[in-house]
């Protein structure tokens, strides 16, 4: 008899309307939308059966679905501020048994540490494996290769369960902030770069990324261990967004309406 491979589909969050960098995830980065970066350096990942974009409803997201057409990416429009909705309704569009996290924001997304995330997952049997939790937990590698694994039964359970804002903007804090009420994994790093910030949420941060690249002669392949050593080789690169606050996992936008 067959044995039934689970589909894993990686679900990219990201909308126009972003607070503190507005219409951040269609910002040029050496020639092309920061969206295309986080997709076609996603879809370098082995483990993945499909890359696929949830963005909003809201007409302000229009020109992503443009975008995604136009470039053939797999789109996918649902609420605004409940993102664990979101997640939910993709993921059940898609056929997805495991669902991957990632966000428009992460450029610097690393195939590799996408595979390295889902296997731990599977490794360990887990109902969610990250290689990261978000402030106040630690994390062990830069800010921007953030990555998020869990059953899609997992994910139905949250959506059902999960009463409070934070819940629903932040799509996974029910599967890990509780011990006990899922089996979580955690991915972590030796020595410690969880302090490196390699993100887009602010003008400064996209400044850096714009280096970076640049830096990196605009290739697609490169590994955050090419990044880590600009980092280490060029600290004044990274000195731009030194003084970025990061959100934590309580943070909630005060635009959203929980159901």
């Amino acid at each position: 008899m067959a044995i039934h491979k689970p589909r894993i589909v990686a679900i990219i969050q990201g909308r126009m309307s972003s607070s503190r960098l507005p219409g951040k995830v269609l910002k040029d980065i050496h020639g092309l939308p920061m969206l295309a970066w986080v997709v076609n350096r996603s879809r370098l990942a082995h483990s993945l059966d499909e890359v696929v974009v949830a963005t909003t409803v809201d007409p302000s997201d229009d020109p992503i679905q443009t975008f995604c057409e136009t470039m053939g990416f797999p789109v996918f429009r649902g609420d605004p501020f409940d993102v664990l909705d979101r997640y939910y309704q993709a993921a059940l569009q898609f056929k997805a048994d495991v669902v991957v996290r990632l966000t428009a924001d992460c450029p610097l997304i690393d195939p590799a540490l996408i595979d390295d995330t889902v296997a731990a997952f599977f490794k360990t049997e887990a109902d969610f494996a990250a290689n990261r939790l978000p402030p106040p937990w630690k994390r062990t590698f830069p800010i921007g290769l953030d990555i998020e694994v869990c059953t899609f039964e997992a994910l139905q359970r949250a959506w059902k369960e999960a009463d409070q804002p934070y819940q629903r903007e932040h799509v996974m804090p029910y599967l890990y902030e509780k011990e006990g009420r899922f089996r979580v994994h955690v991915v972590n790093h030796d020595p410690d770069y969880g302090h490196y910030r390699w993100t887009v949420d602010t003008p400064e941060d996209l400044v850096l990324i714009r280096q970076i690249i640049e830096r990196l002669d605009g290739r697609m392949d490169f590994s955050w261990k090419d990044v880590l050593m600009l980092e280490e080789t060029f600290p004044e690169l990274f000195v731009v967004n030194a003084g970025v606050k990061h959100k934590t996992v309580l943070d909630v936008d005060e635009r959203l309406n929980p159901k």
